[in-house]
């Protein structure tokens, strides 16, 4: 196993014209906008990139742009959640193909998938490519919620399933029964939910957060001062920045874009999930 993946790993959000068009030159300055944020790692397309509204040429083009506009200087973790295992496997070759440096996937996700069938999913993923894996555990309705035992069993049984985003309510229980039960077999958990909760999953043991990325520069802050042992400190911006994430909890992707739009990183807020952007 390679060293640990650790830190601020932030997910890209897929920028759209307003017709809904793949906004190309805005995905490629959402990539900048991070590196110099200082990020440890990006991620894409998963939630909050609105994966599920992506054709399959998208997705594809959406990872070899993040490999190429990275360009070795963090890693790159690929979203390749699928309706089905076969699905999941093409995007996860492709994944490997263009340079990705790991692969994260929830479970099937269009409808409730017996614990058997969810692991021949991981089992197919782990047989297709040799980069490490992502468990994405999420709460319903888009994911299918895991339990710390289940999972404990994924890492342990099945070869390079070796991290866990975590982002099941609550999250720092669920990082503690995880690291319990799978031990030094999990390399990492790391916590999502925007980073809500990140100073106390920080404290139950993740090695990292998979926040959206608009709020990238004060979530490495934030990190740094948790790295460096300056709880207070990282306790008093994130404080600061609690008010948005939410907001954003409430907003989603919505607020993610048009965060993004003021700050002018991105052209258009518009998503093709709400056909627009209904923000007032």
């Amino acid at each position: 196993m390679s060293q640990q993946m650790r830190g601020v790993y932030v997910i890209l959000c897929t920028p759209f014209g307003e017709r809904g068009e793949f906004d190309e030159e805005s995905l490629r300055r959402q990539i900048r906008f991070c590196l110099e944020a200082g990020v440890h790692g990006v991620v894409g397309p998963a939630n909050a990139s609105e994966f599920w509204t992506l054709t399959e040429e998208e997705r594809r083009r959406f990872a070899s742009i993040l490999v190429e506009e990275v360009a070795g200087r963090v890693p790159v973790v690929v979203g390749v959640t699928a309706g089905s295992a076969q699905a999941a496997v093409e995007l996860a070759r492709h994944a490997q193909q263009v340079g990705a440096s790991a692969v994260m996937a929830m479970p099937p996700y269009a409808r409730p998938v017996p614990p058997p069938a969810i692991r021949d999913y991981y089992q197919a993923l782990a047989e297709a490519v040799s980069v490490p894996i992502f468990i994405q555990n999420h709460d319903a309705p888009l994911g299918t919620r895991l339990e710390p035992e289940f999972i404990a069993r994924l890492v342990t049984e099945i070869d390079h399933v070796w991290y866990v985003k975590e982002e099941t309510l609550p999250p720092g229980r669920a990082i503690s029964a995880l690291l319990d039960r799978a031990g030094s077999r999990v390399a990492g958990v790391m916590g999502g939910i925007g980073g809500r909760f990140l100073p106390e999953e920080y404290r139950r043991g993740a090695c990292g957060t998979m926040p959206a990325c608009q709020a990238a520069d004060v979530h490495v802050q934030i990190w740094h001062a948790l790295e460096a042992g300056d709880e207070q400190a990282a306790r008093d911006l994130h404080a600061r920045l609690l008010p948005l994430l939410n907001y954003e909890a409430l907003h989603g992707v919505s607020l993610y874009k048009e965060v993004l739009r003021r700050r002018g990183v991105i052209r258009s807020a518009y998503t093709r999930s709400l056909g627009g952007n209904p923000l007032d």
